[in-house]
């Protein structure tokens, strides 16, 4: 039976990635972002929104509940990167980190856990990075936004379990994407070799993790933080 998967951030890189991936898996894929999607399939449906605008967010998630009712999983993938020291980076930068990375997931997780109580199931992995665990010099903003998300995973999966919703984090290892691209190439190196595998994370990576959160034989698996590469 397809799923109906919600996946937030997919006008390009790791979001556009995941929404092919489960459209070749036979799944109905929802996406959205600030840009219109360069997606065309029968089962991928788009929202061009504002993640962190809570009446958007409202309005779209009331719209799939009309629509198709059953929510089966959400993949908060939406999300944005600054790499700058903490003296040099603007309170409407912060601003921006704030609600890219932690109020668009908040948001989701609210409104899409709604119609997952009355199914009493549903999945949610939210997206995080290895910054956090390794404490990245130069991300401190970011680092600090994608701990909330991680501290948010574990509470929310104490409050929505009990209606069958299980809630999981990925920290992604870096990825070649337009994040990253910026970056030199010996600071990626230096980033690597603190991995217990120094390797990027590929696409594939990041799908297999979250399919395992996604599988339904992983019952009890909730609250729980999985870090690609091996960082502690």
């Amino acid at each position: 039976m397809s799923r109906l998967i919600i996946i937030t951030g997919t006008s390009r890189g790791i979001g556009l990635n995941l929404a092919k991936s489960y459209l070749d898996d036979g799944d109905i894929v929802i996406g959205c972002a600030r840009n219109q999607s360069s997606l065309t399939h029968p089962n991928y449906h788009h929202y061009t929104i504002d993640a962190s605008n809570e009446s958007a967010v409202i309005d779209m998630v009331r719209d799939l509940g009309r629509k198709f009712g059953k929510i089966h999983a959400l993949i908060n993938n939406a999300g944005a990167a600054s790499l700058n020291h903490i003296i040099t980076t603007t309170a409407s930068t912060a601003d921006k980190l704030y609600q890219a990375n932690f109020k668009s997931t908040f948001l989701f997780t609210k409104e899409v856990s709604k119609l997952m109580i009355r199914a009493k199931y549903g999945s949610i992995v939210n997206i995080s990075s290895i910054a956090v665990p390794l404490s990245l010099e130069g991300e401190a903003i970011y680092a600090s936004m994608k701990a909330a998300v991680e501290s948010f995973t574990k509470i929310s999966a104490k409050e929505l379990g009990v209606f069958g919703i299980r809630v999981n984090l990925l920290g992604i290892a870096p990825t070649q994407t337009d994040l990253i691209k910026a970056v030199p190439k010996d600071k990626i190196s230096a980033l690597l070799a603190k991995q217990a595998i120094p390797k990027m994370s590929e696409f594939s990576d990041i799908k297999s993790a979250i399919d395992f959160f996604l599988d339904t034989k992983n019952r009890l698996i909730t609250g729980q933080s999985l870090y690609l590469g091996g960082v502690w």
